[in-house]
């Protein structure tokens, strides 16, 4: 831990624009791909085409996609200002709850019970919703909750550690501490969240039912492009002052204090920020995948965000994305492969990356391109 804590990472430059040129045009390049082609692939190519895109396909690069959300955000709080998190993944989950109820909802009388309730609660002879399904019934009440959950919740932990300066491996441990507490609460029945099931057997969205080829195409490209714009957001973050100065605060925060900034009041930003953005990722993720459980909030899953950084190339944005999906590519296909080597394949990657490529994949290959 020490080791990847103290990984040199790249020194800030002076000022620049928001995206050269060439990555203007790999950003319209990802948007026709994400708006146009896959698409294209998936519902005019016919199934037995050699260029159709299967459903599998759609379902695990949206999967990734929201993952690489996540692995984009903790990007923000380590890579650019040096913050290990090792509980993004309750955020993460949050948000995904917070959507779960409301397609919970959504299934109405369709539920094997045939009751108003979700069948969890009338299994569980539950004869009224909790105080927390109170808005469960209204879309726009939970995508705000979607955001401000994740959010308080950051804001009140980030506040009170930030303010007690907390820094390094003690920082990261409380966070893991605070992932798996979320975890046995909401593995608990009587929280009304479904306990070690979740949510599940979802029908339909706004009305519209999800399984229909058409929807699910409809949220791969609404995830797709809000990865693009979050790039866009964190590039412009890190390319102002807001970012000059988290960059400072990750190299010398001493220092930063002694010139007149409050370090607090940055950190707690891009933590709340950072924390926002994962319970998005979730609320994308739930109706695709189609289901949520407390599983999402395990220590192992947070670790899995900061590994997706460090094999991608934390303090770089793009190498983060790159991570997740070199990662999660490499998963899918292990656990249908090897399902019993996983866990020690993900262990090594982490061990080999941190030793010899403490810049990741994305160091690796600009160290090619300028011994080119």
């Amino acid at each position: 831990m020490s080791a990847v804590l103290s990984t040199p990472m790249p020194v800030a430059g002076p000022p620049r624009g928001l995206l050269t040129g060439k990555a203007w045009s790999g950003v319209l390049a990802a948007i026709v791909v994400v708006a146009v082609l896959v698409p294209v692939l998936n519902l005019v190519v016919p199934a037995g085409n050699a260029f159709h895109l299967s459903e599998y396909a759609v379902q695990l690069i949206a999967k990734i996609m929201c993952y690489a959300i996540c692995a984009l955000a903790m990007d923000l709080i380590w890579g650019y200002t040096g913050i290990l998190s090792l509980g993004h993944g309750v955020f993460f989950a949050l948000g995904g709850y917070a959507m779960g109820m409301y397609l919970m909802r959504q299934i109405g009388r369709d539920g094997q019970y045939r009751m108003d309730m979700p069948d969890f609660m009338v299994f569980l002879n539950w004869k009224t919703f909790p105080w927390t399904w109170a808005l469960s019934d209204s879309f726009v009440a939970q995508m705000l909750l979607v955001v401000l959950v994740p959010g308080v919740l950051a804001f009140v932990f980030g506040y009170f550690a930030f303010r007690s300066r907390i820094k390094g491996v003690y920082f990261s441990i409380i966070t893991q501490a605070m992932t798996y507490a979320a975890m046995l609460l909401f593995f608990r029945n009587e929280t009304g969240f479904g306990g070690n099931n979740g949510f599940t057997d979802f029908k339909r969205i706004l009305g519209v039912p999800i399984a229909t080829p058409s929807m699910r195409m409809l949220l791969f490209v609404i995830t797709g492009m809000t990865l693009i714009v979050f790039f866009l957001l964190a590039r412009w973050l890190v390319n102002s002052k807001f970012g000059r100065v988290l960059q400072a605060i990750r190299d010398a925060e001493t220092r930063v204090m002694f010139t007149g900034y409050d370090p607090l009041r940055y950190k707690l930003a891009i933590w709340v920020i950072s924390a926002v953005m994962c319970g998005i990722a979730g609320a994308l993720y739930v109706p695709q995948v189609g289901i949520i459980n407390p599983g999402e909030m395990s220590p192992a899953a947070s670790i899995e965000i900061a590994i997706w950084a460090a094999v991608g190339g934390r303090g770089t944005l793009i190498g983060p994305i790159v991570g997740a999906f070199f990662v999660n590519g490499a998963k899918s296909w292990f656990t249908q492969a090897f399902p019993e080597f996983w866990l020690y394949f993900l262990g090594l990657l982490f061990i080999l990356v941190t030793i010899f490529l403490p810049q990741g994949i994305i160091g690796l290959l600009r160290r090619k391109k300028d011994n080119a």
